[in-house]
């Protein structure tokens, strides 16, 4: 019964006890929920300040108003002394995170400049370094092509102004953001010093004018600081030492895109590099990003004293030789960076000590030497290996056993221009994982297994084997339901494309098959793929006609590339529902019929048809965005639209080998792109890269990268009639001008010299005349000349670049042509002394009569003088008595002074006797 009746107080107790608790905590509840929490007056003073400094487009600062500013967006106080501890108001639009890969430029394009990096042009490669993966930063460059306006969502999102150093004010400041405003500009760093709590400073985007070292000084005095981002700040000075380092808590360190001065004599630096040695310091370094900072020189064995470093990124600087064997201190390393830089050297076998390491990144260096499992043996954790080199001469090469299994599972796998086997490696076939996978120009031959495809098919999203030697047929029952680019051109694939490919791959965006031996029609089932973005299936054998399905779910198909195949029929009209189609290649086929008129609402910006029969009138409705129109040897009649005088942006007009008529349009100068080299229409295509014949310098050459670059008008072979319209002459950026096999009559144009980057002009074959312009002398670009089979006269111009081209059939055909380099001479040329070039015949010729008359002169002249003397002594007496006295008198005077100087010397030696 005490048993009971102790039991019942110690609960009663227990009970109270608990009430008790929970009102007074409901009632402290209720006391901290009345407490407003104000931010210090000071400071909002300080923030007014600020804002009064800055234009707010976006409007971020728009509910900076009322007397709590820690009630503001983006500032956050704390609870219990009300001071500003966070200002966060960047721009996400321009925010840069290079946690993984930063491919910045296209596939086909070279990495930019790091004058092109730094500054303003950053914002081009924020919009793809913030991505978060390989994979999507590859995919990010698609956005590159419409560059413009991401940039400008960038500046719309941005404060602009200048800060100002009021922010000083905020002593209890531990997180300030303005990442991203690339508008926003401070005058120095000094204000920044005052922030002596401050622990994390994101300031990217924001030009910084300094003078050289003070703003390290200033961010030198932060001891809290943690992490520091100054990436494209337009910082142009690195300090090279500093006489005390206080930054000793700083965890990361991001001075990309900045075009820092390094260009010092580094032969006499000691540690010849221009990273400063500060830097290796750091012990508590986690994240290091130089990524295209304008250093140079050699990486350092001292990167192996930043033992905590989990992310390095270097790329894109003008590092030399070889990584350094140090690179395996780095024992938390998990995301190495070193691309696009000058190393020449070998991958060191310490490589294998980094058993932490996820993603590797090694693309466009020159390295050589050998990979053996010693390099790879510890990597179990790598998930993404990307290795690509420039070195020709000495490609690096993988050399592991036959038998050999990995101890990482790949997701990403990027191997370019080195050499991993003849046949396709065995340690290969057991990456399971595999979703990313470029084996480009790695010499592997035969056939790929089903197996290794079969094993990967689900998860395969993007596949390039381009350039290799490849063979076999392309997988029928195979199916990839995620692959969005298959890349397989340049091999040796036969056999016909599966005529069910939207089955297999439905979500497919590029498909280049180019340059292979496939053959048979091309399928039907291409018109299904609505997300297809190219297609190129350039020179291979197929036949059959044009699939005719085309429709107007394809609106992301831009580029159709079925040229040199023996593809027959019409151009099918339905191509017109392909809504966003830029450029359409369809020469060297048999193509016939006109151009269909459905084309005519497409923004095409490359037209290629050369090389088949189709007829008809020229297309009148072309768009003015086209760049490159490109008709040659078809079956074309009908004059040259006026309609085409509005095509500001064309560089390309290629008609020749038609059947066009009538004369050459006077407005051609209306061609701005061939006067003004800012006109650029030709906008660069992801994964894909244009090739077009051109005929110039005489000969037919093919461009490729560069044929952006090229500018042309050839309406050769065609029945042209009338002058050459003097307008065509303000075309300055005209690079080949060939007019040749027409019916063109008149003059040359007198200010031809006008067009002073002409390189090639080819007049031949015409009915021209008069007198060759004397402005032509003015070409110093000319490099082939042709004016043959016309009927021009006169005097051939001669000048510093003419005179180089000395071929007479330059002027072959023109009967009335005289002057250097032909052998007629011209009126008044007879006595010239100056050269003249003829054949070898002419030459011995023209020495025999030489010699003839020599000798004629010699003896005319020998007999003119002696008779003219000998014959008047002889007739004239007197003049021969006066001759021959004249004679005496000088033998006298002769004798008489040999005679004198004779005694003299005796005297003068004493000879003479006594």
């Amino acid at each position: 019964m005490m048993i009971n009746y102790n039991h019942t107080v110690f609960v009663f107790l227990l009970l109270s006890l608990g009430i008790f608790k929970l009102g007074s905590c409901s009632g402290n509840q209720s006391q901290t929920n009345n407490v407003t929490v104000k931010c210090i007056k000071s400071e909002r003073e300080a923030l007014v300040r600020f804002k009064e400094g800055v234009n707010d487009i976006p409007g971020k600062l728009s509910s900076w108003v009322g007397e709590d500013c820690c009630q503001w967006k983006g500032v956050e106080c704390d609870n219990e002394s009300g001071h500003v501890t966070m200002l966060n108001l960047s721009n996400p639009a321009g925010r840069h995170r290079h946690s993984d890969y930063y491919e910045i430029y296209s596939r086909n394009r070279p990495p930019c400049a790091n004058s092109e990096c730094s500054a303003g042009l950053s914002h081009r490669n924020n919009i793809c370094s913030k991505r978060s993966s390989y994979i999507q930063r590859r995919e990010c460059r698609s956005l590159l092509g419409d560059v413009n306006s991401s940039f400008s969502r960038d500046v719309n999102a941005s404060l602009s102004g200048e800060i100002t150093r009021y922010l000083s004010n905020l002593s209890s400041l531990t997180h300030l953001d303005l990442e991203g405003n690339y508008n926003l500009s401070t005058k120095n760093l000094d204000w920044v010093s005052s922030l002596s709590s401050l622990q994390k400073l994101y300031m990217g985007g924001v030009k910084i004018n300094h003078t050289e070292a003070d703003w390290l000084h200033a961010i030198n005095m932060l001891p809290s600081l943690r992490v520091l981002s100054l990436y494209s700040c337009e910082l142009k000075h690195l300090p090279s030492s500093l006489t005390f380092l206080n930054l000793t808590s700083l965890r990361v360190l991001d001075l990309s895109y900045n075009p820092f001065n390094t260009s010092i004599d580094l032969s006499h630096n000691p540690f010849n590099t221009s990273i400063p040695q500060w830097l290796f310091n750091l012990s508590s370094l986690k994240n290091l990003d130089l990524t295209f900072s304008n250093q140079r020189g050699k990486i350092l064995d001292s990167f192996g004293r930043l033992g905590s470093l989990k992310y390095l990124y270097l790329g894109g600087n003008h590092f030399y030789g070889s990584i350094p064997a140090s690179i395996g201190n780095l024992s938390s390393l998990k995301e190495l960076d070193l691309s696009y830089n000058e190393m020449n050297g070998t991958i060191p076998e310490s490589f294998g000590q980094l058993s932490t390491l996820v993603k590797l990144y090694l693309l466009e260096n020159s390295w050589e030497g050998v990979i053996t499992e010693a390099q790879l043996m510890n990597l179990t954790t790598l998930e993404e290996f990307v290795l690509t080199t420039n070195n020709k001469s000495q490609p690096l090469v993988f050399n592991v056993k036959d038998d050999w299994r990995p101890p990482f599972k790949l997701k990403i796998l990027h191997l370019e221009s080195c050499l991993i086997g003849s046949k396709f490696p065995k340690w290969l076939q057991v990456q399971s994982e595999l979703t990313y996978v470029i084996l480009k120009s790695v010499e592997i031959n035969g056939t790929i297994p089903e197996e290794w495809f079969s094993m990967i098919s689900y998860n395969l999203t993007h596949l390039d084997l381009s350039n290799n030697q490849i063979n076999g047929s392309l997988p029928h029952q195979l199916v990839f339901p995620n692959v969005t680019k298959l890349f397989l051109q340049s091999n040796l694939f036969s056999g016909p494309i599966p005529s069910n490919i939207s089955d297999l791959m439905p979500s497919l965006q590029y498909l280049d098959l180019s340059e292979n031996h496939l053959y048979g029609k091309i399928p039907l089932s291409i018109s299904k793929i609505k997300k297809l973005n190219i297609l190129v299936l350039r020179r291979n054998n197929l036949s059959g006609e044009l699939p005719d399905h085309w429709n107007k779910s394809q609106m992301d198909l831009r580029v159709v590339d079925i040229s040199y195949n023996n593809i027959r029929g019409k151009i099918p009209s339905s191509m017109g529902f392909l809504g966003n189609l830029s450029i359409l290649v369809l020469s060297n086929n048999n193509l016939s019929g006109e151009i269909p008129s459905s084309l005519q609402s497409r923004s095409i910006v490359s037209m290629d048809f050369g090389g088949n029969r189709l007829s008809g009138n020229l297309p009148s409705w072309i768009e003015s965005d086209i760049f490159m129109l490109r008709l040659r040897s078809n079956l074309f009649s009908g004059t040259i639209p006026k309609k085409w005088c509005n095509l500001h942006k064309l560089r390309i007009l290629d008609l020749a080998q038609n059947n066009l008529f009538g004369g050459i349009p006077d407005c051609f100068n209306n061609f701005n792109a061939m006067v003004d080299h800012n006109t650029f229409g030709y906008q660069h295509v992801e994964n894909y890269t244009e090739k077009a014949y051109i005929v110039t310098k005489g000969r037919e050459y093919e461009y490729d990268r560069t044929l952006q670059f090229v500018t042309c008008i050839d309406l050769s072979g065609n029945s042209l009639t009338g002058g050459i319209p003097i307008q065509i002459t303000s075309l300055t950026r005209l690079g080949t001008l060939n007019l040749s096999m027409n019916h063109l009559n008149g003059r040359i144009p007198k200010n031809i010299g006008n067009m002073r980057w002409l390189e090639t002009l080819d007049l031949s074959n015409n009915r021209l005349f008069g007198p060759i312009p004397g402005s032509l002398s003015s070409l110093t670009s000319l490099v082939h000349l042709n004016l043959s089979f016309n009927n021009l006269t006169g005097r051939i111009p001669s000048g510093s670049q003419l005179q180089t081209l000395i071929d007479t059939t330059i002027y072959k055909g023109n009967p009335s042509l005289c002057g250097s380099p032909l052998p007629t001479k011209c009126p008044g040329d007879e006595t010239s002394d100056g050269p003249s070039i003829t054949d070898v015949d002419d030459k011995q010729g023209g020495d025999h009569y030489e010699r003839i008359w020599f000798y004629a002169n010699i003896g005319l002249g020998f007999g003119v003088g002696f008779w003219s003397v000998c014959g008047t002594l002889l007739l004239k007496k007197s003049w021969r008595h006066c001759y021959f006295r004249f004679c005496d008198e000088i033998k006298d005077r002769i004798a008489l002074l040999i005679a004198l100087r004779v005694v003299h010397l005796k005297r003068k030696f004493g000879l003479e006797k006594n």
